[in-house]
C-alpha cells in the first residue's frame, strides 16, 4: 500500500512559470505542501483545476481558474480526467489517498479510492491553518 497525498490548487499564483510547487502562494498551499511532506508519503499531487493531476516538479503557467466557479457537469469531466490521470500512477484499490482539499475537489474521486483520509474535513480555513501549523 502506498501512501498519496493530494492537495489542491489555489488562487495566488506567481506569475510567471514556474514548478507547481513553487507556482501556488497562499498560505493554506504553502502548509498543506509542508504537512503533506511530513507524512512521508509515497508521492504528492497537487488538483489543479486547469492541469489535473500535477507532479511537483512539472513546469507550468500561472492560471486563473478554480472549480468554485464551475458548475457540477465541468467538475465531473475534470474528475474524470483527474481520476485517468491518477490511475496510470497509483491503484485505487490498494493504495492510501490523503485529500488535504476542499469538498469540491474531492467530491467526485472519493468513491473511486477505496482508502482515503480528509483530515482538514469540516474545518474553516482559519482552523486549517492552525491545524497545519501544528
Amino acid at each position: 500500500m502506498r501512501k498519496i497525498v493530494l492537495i489542491s490548487c489555489v488562487s495566488k499564483k506567481r506569475s510567471y512559470k514556474s514548478k507547481a510547487k513553487d507556482l501556488y502562494l497562499s498560505p493554506l498551499f504553502i502548509k498543506s505542501l509542508k504537512y503533506a511532506h511530513k507524512l512521508t508519503p509515497d508521492a504528492i499531487f497537487i488538483l489543479s483545476a486547469k492541469y489535473g493531476l500535477l507532479d511537483l516538479n512539472m513546469e507550468i503557467e500561472p492560471y486563473n481558474l478554480t472549480l468554485n466557479s464551475m458548475s457540477a457537469s465541468d467538475i465531473k469531466l475534470w474528475a474524470d480526467m483527474v481520476l485517468r490521470q491518477l490511475s496510470a500512477l497509483s491503484d485505487f484499490t490498494q493504495d492510501h489517498f490523503i485529500f488535504l482539499a476542499g469538498m469540491k475537489y474531492r467530491k467526485y474521486l472519493m468513491p473511486f479510492l477505496c482508502s482515503i483520509d480528509v483530515p482538514l474535513e469540516g474545518l474553516p480555513i482559519g482552523k486549517q491553518l492552525q491545524y497545519l501549523s501544528r
